[in-house]
C-alpha cells in the first residue's frame, strides 16, 4: 500500500495540473535558495499567487524537511484554514506586493550575504553595471527599516518595489518577484551578484554611474535580448 500511495503522489508532485505539483515547485526553490547559499539556516520564505490567494513556506521549517502538505494556503483576506501550518512571519508583505503589482506571481525574500550587506549599509545598488536593469530600474532601492513582519514592513516594501521587480530592505535583507518561480530565483541571485560586484567595486574606488538613457537603452535592448 505505500507503495502504491507513494507513485499516486510522486505523480500528483511531477504532473503541472496538480495542486500538489505547485506545492512541490515551492519546496523545489526554497531547497535551490539554501543549496545557492542565499538563504542561510531557516532565513527567508517563497510565495506564489494562486486563485483565492498565495501558497507560502511555513514558518521556521528547514526547506530540506518540507513536504507537499507544508506548504501553507493563505486567502486575501489573510485567513489560513485550519490544520494548516502556520505561514511565514513574512506573509504580511507577500501578501501586500501581489495585492499591489498584478504581475507578481512568485515573491521570494532571502538573507543572502552579499545583498544584506548593503541593507544594513542602506545603501542601495545603483546602475553601476547595466545588469541593474533586469530588476527593472536605474537603481535597485532600499525600503525603510521597520520591524520584520509588520504591515509597515510591508508598505514600504511595496514602496521600495514600485517599478522594480526587487529592492533590499534596511537591515534585513533582499525580496524579489516575478512571472514565475523561477524567475524571482533568478533575479534574487543576480541581485546577490550585482550586490557582490558593487561592494568589490567600492573596495577599490567609486564606480562609474551609467545614464539614465545608457539604462534605457538597455530596457530596450532586453525587451528582444538577455545575455
Amino acid at each position: 500500500m505505500r507503495g502504491w500511495w507513494a507513485s499516486i503522489l510522486n505523480k500528483l508532485m511531477t504532473d503541472p495540473e496538480s495542486d500538489l505539483f505547485l506545492h512541490q515547485q515551492i519546496i523545489d526553490t526554497a531547497q535551490a535558495l539554501a543549496e545557492r547559499g542565499l538563504s542561510p539556516g531557516l532565513s527567508g520564505n517563497l510565495s506564489a499567487r494562486v486563485a483565492g490567494g498565495m501558497l507560502i513556506t511555513p514558518s521556521a521549517m528547514a526547506y530540506d524537511e518540507l513536504l507537499p502538505d507544508d506548504i501553507v494556503f493563505v486567502a486575501q483576506d489573510g485567513s489560513v484554514r485550519p490544520g494548516q501550518r502556520k505561514p511565514s512571519n513574512e506573509t504580511p508583505f507577500h501578501r501586500a506586493v501581489f495585492a499591489a503589482y498584478p504581475d507578481a506571481h512568485a515573491v521570494l525574500h532571502c538573507h543572502s550575504p552579499k545583498a544584506t550587506a548593503l541593507a544594513c549599509l542602506r545603501k542601495p545598488i545603483p546602475a553601476f553595471h547595466y545588469m541593474v536593469s533586469v530588476a527593472g530600474g536605474d537603481d535597485i532601492r532600499v525600503a525603510d527599516y521597520f520591524t520584520p513582519a509588520t504591515q509597515q514592513l510591508a508598505e514600504a516594501t511595496v514602496k521600495a518595489l514600485e517599478g522594480r521587480k526587487a529592492c533590499l530592505l534596511a537591515n534585513h535583507g533582499q525580496v524579489a518577484f516575478g512571472n514565475s518561480l523561477e524567475e524571482a530565483l533568478a533575479l534574487a541571485c543576480e541581485v546577490e551578484n550585482l550586490a557582490s560586484m558593487y561592494l568589490d567595486a567600492l573596495s577599490a574606488g567609486e564606480p562609474q554611474i551609467l545614464s539614465a538613457a545608457e539604462m534605457a537603452d538597455v530596457r530596450e535592448l532586453f525587451k528582444t535580448y538577455r545575455p
